[in-house]
């Protein structure tokens, strides 16, 4: 049975970790990874998938249509990132992996990502298809590392015009609000540009997606993580998109190099 999946295409290359969750284990533009390697903590490493929920639900508690549901907390107090990236996902061709729903999450469903590998350029799209009605978030939480093996330092350059407010246990309140000056742990919406990053002269690299809300957390030392997703943390307590039995959801992530860096 595979563990990895392993496309390249020129100088780009990606390897994805079906063991832990599905994720993005490294991604090297002209030879250079510009994730986060290996770590015990699956929260901190590689480029991973959010689904069947993004961000924080508030003490793992949300209601669906008049019933409460409990999930275990793993991010403090909190349910954190959904359940995907924790799973083991099985290879169905040579660029698609799949997971199926299970405890604890209480709804069955399954989810797809497939992966395309160009020059200079990594997509994913993520495929989420529900057996019942049910709630969804979903999303990609990068680690993108602050140096490079040359020692490039990364610079992050984003422009976002509003966010989330949160509240005393870093959950969203609803309300938006004008961004403070960095550093960041918050969702933000109404971006005036595409994130870019760029480590120095050596590489520089842009992310769009579909999804319309960006998560920043540029606290650590060691990486940036710029994280899109289709909703807010906690989106399941305030107005939660519902995919209906045997409906799906689709949406992708887009790393592409910048073919000269801006000085």
């Amino acid at each position: 049975m595979n563990d990895r999946l392993v496309l390249t295409d020129g100088d780009t290359e990606l390897e994805v970790d079906l063991e832990s969750g599905g994720r993005l284990a490294r991604m090297e533009f002209e030879g250079h990874d510009v994730l986060v390697g290996r770590e015990g903590d699956p929260f901190r490493w590689g480029s991973y998938p959010m689904v069947p929920f993004a961000g924080r639900i508030r003490r793992g508690r949300f209601e669906f249509r008049g019933v409460g549901h409990a999930l275990p907390p793993n991010l403090g107090p909190h349910a954190g990132h959904g359940y995907g990236f924790l799973g083991r996902w099985q290879q169905i061709d040579e660029a698609t992996v799949e997971y199926q729903m299970a405890e604890p999450w209480p709804f069955e469903g399954s989810v797809r990502q497939s992966f395309d590998v160009a020059p200079g350029r990594v997509t994913v799209t993520m495929e989420v298809r529900a057996a019942e009605d049910q709630p969804v978030m979903l999303g990609w939480h990068p680690w993108f590392r602050r140096v490079l093996d040359d020692g490039a330092e990364l610079e992050l350059t984003v422009e976002p015009s509003l966010m989330y407010e949160l509240d005393r246990e870093m959950i969203p309140t609803g309300r938006r609000v004008q961004p403070p000056p960095r550093p960041w742990d918050n969702c933000f919406v109404g971006l005036e540009s595409p994130p870019l990053l760029r480590w120095g002269s050596t590489l520089a690299v842009e992310i769009t997606s579909s999804c319309d809300h960006w998560v920043i957390f540029d606290e650590p030392e060691h990486a940036i993580c710029v994280e899109p997703q289709t909703g807010a943390p906690d989106e399941f307590n305030r107005d939660p998109l519902v995919l209906v039995a045997s409906d799906r959801i689709v949406h992708s992530m887009t790393v592409a190099q910048v073919a000269s860096p801006p000085t």
